[in-house]
């Protein structure tokens, strides 16, 4: 089989020097490779999901509750606004609200306090003649109040405060209290709620009119990022004031007690 004669090409040859001045030289009319162009786009792409990511991450509002989970869960936050009675130098109960674990109301009510109000502290309690209209009887809150937080974890900051005006009680054991823990101590003193939740939360409060509900929902969120280490310390208080109460010397009776005593009573 022979081989086939090569085509002669129309084309003058081109001179040496014209040659090789084109390799030297870039095509413009060539195309940019689609790779080149699909890499472009891609990262676009995901450096434009990575702004907006980032961007959904910082207008995310810590205090905002995570679900619609409105049931009394076993940690709850407290908060309570008040207003001045009396000469207007002393506090009463104006506004009591409670937050679930999750940030979700629990309950809320306006208070009518048993005595006279002269002083509504609007410009930091937030509350209003018209609001106390309908407001609760005190008692009826304070039963709630009693009802809702017997037996479980109670959060909140300064909360002798709010027990104080609630005029209740709550074992030391079950209260997290977040102007006491140590973490958030400031040589030894405690910190105001609203610089605890710039630094540990990055969120601003109480600028002005105080919330009750947005208060409660940082004292719980506070708890809940350190929740782990602050129930560790709790546990070991309780037993090291446990240790404390076995290692107390039991009282000595003394040989006339016995004598000054008289008579031991007769069982009928």
């Amino acid at each position: 089989m022979g081989t086939q004669p090569r085509r002669k090409s129309n084309k003058p040859p081109l001179n040496p020097n014209w040659a090789n001045l084109l390799k030297t030289l870039p095509s413009h009319g060539s195309k940019p490779s689609k790779q080149s162009d699909d890499t472009e786009e891609s990262e676009t792409r995901i450096l434009g999901k990575r702004k907006e990511r980032s961007d959904s991450q910082i207008s995310v509002n810590p205090l905002t509750p995570v679900n619609d989970d409105f049931s009394v869960t076993d940690a709850i936050a407290m908060d309570c606004e008040m207003v001045g009675v009396g000469q207007g130098n002393k506090s009463a109960l104006g506004r009591a609200t409670l937050v679930n674990q999750w940030g979700n109301v629990i309950y809320d009510e306006f208070v009518r306090p048993i005595e006279r109000v002269v002083d509504f502290r609007t410009q930091i309690s937030g509350i209003r003649p018209q609001d106390l209209r309908k407001a609760k009887d005190f008692r009826t809150v304070q039963n709630k109040v009693a009802e809702l937080t017997k037996g479980r974890i109670l959060v909140g900051h300064a909360l002798r405060n709010d027990l104080k005006a609630l005029l209740l009680s709550h074992p030391k054991k079950d209260v997290r209290d977040t102007s006491e823990y140590p973490p958030f101590l400031r040589e030894g003193s405690s910190r105001a709620l609203r610089h605890l939740a710039a630094e540990f939360l990055n969120v601003e409060i109480q600028n002005g009119e105080h919330c009750p509900v947005q208060d409660a929902r940082a004292a719980m969120v506070l708890y809940q990022k350190n929740k782990k280490i602050w129930e560790k310390l709790a546990k070991d208080q309780i037993r090291l004031k446990e240790k404390q109460n076995k290692r107390r010397p039991k009282k000595k009776r003394k040989l006339g007690d016995d004598l000054n005593a008289g008579p031991a009573p007769t069982s009928l």
